[in-house]
């Protein structure tokens, strides 16, 4: 934690040290990044606007994030408005870099907030910036009839819809809970919340007995197959054992015969496919 204070002061003395560029020095160094690639100048550039870059992200300290890595994100973000800079636009570059030193941050946010992976659409990004403030604005002129109510509102101001914005205050209401916190914090040999987690999948035992008796009644499956005559089969296999079955009158077509007399076959050939698994005990195997 010391270090992490340390660097944080060195980054901030080196930030407030540089010097500040005029107009015209400016333009000269953006100008040599943007026709030449000259690192010196890319340097220089940015070096003079890293006071900026701690600016806007001392903006986002309350979401508890460590600063140095929001000064790092947003480093990166005064990285690429250098690298898309226009100086022949007569804009400053503080004013273009700006807002991506911000959305680089914003992303970092977003990214590190919670291990539930969120929206990051632009709407989603404002709702989740925006809540706070725009609820305390509302709250300001008096509190809503009803939670129902305030959200709608909230809803009306970002232009999203109700559920999303009960969905992201939910999610702003605290931070993420760790599966193995003990559930009491008084008893050292308390349950943790994993172990009230239900598991949906098949015990080891259960999937075992499922592949034997699945391959089980493959194999006896084949030795039914035994009991049709060539065309028969081939009907059964195309219709009821390929991934995507034949239709009937694709079948009539290959084997020349109409589709009302293919469907005759199959039949038939069920017929005997259950008669033959009846005597294996395993009827409930028959093709579907």
């Amino acid at each position: 934690m010391v270090s992490n204070v340390n660097a944080d002061a060195r980054l901030i003395r080196a930030a407030v040290a540089a010097p500040y560029l005029e107009r015209e020095e400016e333009y000269d160094l953006a100008v040599r990044w943007a026709q030449d690639k000259d690192q010196e100048a890319l340097h220089r550039l940015t070096s003079a606007h890293m006071r900026l870059v701690i600016s806007v992200a001392a903006r986002f300290r309350r979401y508890g994030l460590m600063m140095n890595d929001l000064i790092q994100e947003g480093h990166i973000g005064l990285l690429e408005a250098a690298a898309r800079f226009d100086p022949e636009r007569g804009v400053r570059f503080s004013t273009y870099a700006t807002w991506w030193i911000r959305a680089s941050i914003q992303d970092h946010i977003l990214r590190n907030w919670s291990i539930v992976r969120g929206g990051t659409s632009s709407t989603q990004k404002s709702l989740f910036f925006s809540l706070r403030r725009l609820r305390a604005q509302i709250l300001k002129n008096g509190e809503p009839a009803s939670s129902y109510e305030l959200y709608k509102e909230l809803a009306q101001a970002i232009g999203v819809s109700v559920n999303d914005v009960a969905r992201m205050d939910s999610r702003l209401s605290g931070p993420d809970a760790s599966l193995n916190a003990p559930v009491a914090q008084d008893n050292d040999s308390a349950s943790e919340r994993q172990d009230f987690l239900v598991d949906e999948h098949p015990l080891p035992d259960e999937t075992v007995e499922s592949v034997i008796d699945g391959e089980r009644r493959l194999a006896h499956l084949a030795d039914a197959m035994d009991v049709l005559n060539p065309r028969e089969r081939k009907i059964i296999q195309s219709r009821r054992l390929n991934e995507v079955g034949a239709t009937l009158e694709q079948l009539g077509d290959e084997l020349g015969i109409s589709k009302e007399r293919v469907r005759q076959i199959e039949s038939r050939a069920l017929e005997k496919l259950k008669k033959a698994l009846e005597s294996t005990g395993d009827f409930s195997s028959k093709p579907s």
